[in-house]
């Protein structure tokens, strides 16, 4: 068996575990160990432990595994498995799983490649700007992500969840609009916070939290969450599901700054989904533009707080470069007429915006 740039620690706690979860499993045979290569990969903001499990140059799956075994990673861990397994049951493009080992939270799954949709957008782009390419799949992943929506709904156990069962209004003031507060607004610019805010974004939070979550909610949609292979695209990272509002996946999606969709794409697309939702459901959705600026503003402002703890505080300067496009679409959304009654936090954007780009 080869490794890769792989620490004496990693692989005396992990490798041979994982051998020994392919030959449970029957991906390889007793005798076959030796024809392996297992290489770690790089997650991006998780500290997870990822390794692609190759024999004789072709991929047999990908291993996961929590960086320790304390409770809260075991539950991820958990939640990985449970919800990924109801997914793929639901015949939601999510990856298959082969093998699962509940003392070391260890689980492998299906190996989608390399290619991201975000890797795909950039490659198309320079394509002399290949928008028909682009779009196609993008009308792919919303067809996808109604039907996740609606059937991942089904049946949902709240169990499974290891952070938390709903989408709710403590999460939003603490993970959304406190996030960008605290990792934004105070710690990457040392800005003290603005009289009035907090009763702005405690009003936010109610009329956010009275939007329907009955839905299965991702919570991280967005192009580097989406594997392309064979031209289809399939969802990852999903751990972190539970029950929400339907809007807020597609506003992950469409204002996803590592890609910056135009406006123009981003309207049709959001068109696209109200249909797709409407030809599944038969409803119409009513209050859809008001729920997804509510819902696109909070995922918004949960952007730039997770990008600045990311680069500032976890080390990864890798987040830093998509503030910008995050702060430019943040903009846009806080000058929409459905958020007039908000000043402080208008303001409070533009000024952080001038900031952080000078």
């Amino acid at each position: 068996m080869k490794k890769e740039n792989e620490s004496k620690h990693n692989t005396s706690n992990y490798l041979s575990m994982i051998c020994d979860l392919l030959r449970d499993n029957g991906l390889i045979s007793g005798k076959e160990q030796d024809l392996l290569t297992i290489t770690p990969l790089a997650g991006d903001g998780s500290s997870r432990k990822f390794w692609r499990i190759t024999k004789q140059g072709e991929s047999l799956c990908l291993a996961v595994a929590p960086p320790c075994l304390d409770e809260q990673n075991i539950a991820e861990a958990k939640a990985a498995r449970s919800i990924g397994l109801h997914l793929q049951s639901k015949n939601i493009p999510v990856p298959r799983q082969y093998g699962w080992d509940a003392d070391s939270s260890i689980l492998l799954f299906e190996d989608f490649g390399d290619c991201k949709l975000h890797d795909f957008v950039l490659q198309k782009r320079k394509e002399e700007g290949n928008t028909a390419a682009v779009r196609y799949q993008y009308i792919q992943v919303i067809e996808a992500l109604v039907t996740m929506q609606i059937s991942g709904a089904e049946s949902f156990n709240i169990d499974w969840c290891w952070d938390t069962p709903k989408y709710d209004k403590q999460l939003i003031l603490e993970r959304e609009s406190g996030y960008f507060l605290r990792a934004f607004w105070q710690e990457l610019l040392g800005q003290d916070k603005p009289i009035g805010l907090d009763e702005e974004f405690e009003h936010l939070a109610t009329q956010t939290a009275s939007i329907s979550a009955d839905y299965f909610l991702h919570r991280d949609f967005q192009s580097r969450n989406i594997m392309i292979s064979a031209e289809i695209p399939h969802f990852i990272d999903f751990q972190g599901g539970r029950l929400g509002p339907l809007a807020y996946d597609l506003a992950s999606l469409l204002i996803d700054p590592y890609v910056a969709l135009s406006v123009e794409l981003q309207e049709e697309l959001s068109e696209l989904y109200q249909n797709t939702l409407e030809n599944i459901t038969k409803d119409t959705q009513d209050n859809f533009n008001r729920d997804y600026t509510f819902l696109a503003l909070h995922r918004n402002l949960q952007i730039v707080g997770a990008f600045s703890f990311l680069s500032e505080q976890r080390g990864k300067p890798f987040f830093k470069q998509f503030l910008t496009p995050a702060l430019n679409s943040l903009a846009r959304i806080v000058d929409n007429p459905l958020l007039a009654d908000y000043p402080v936090l208008r303001k409070c954007v533009q000024v952080g915006r001038q900031e952080f780009l000078k």
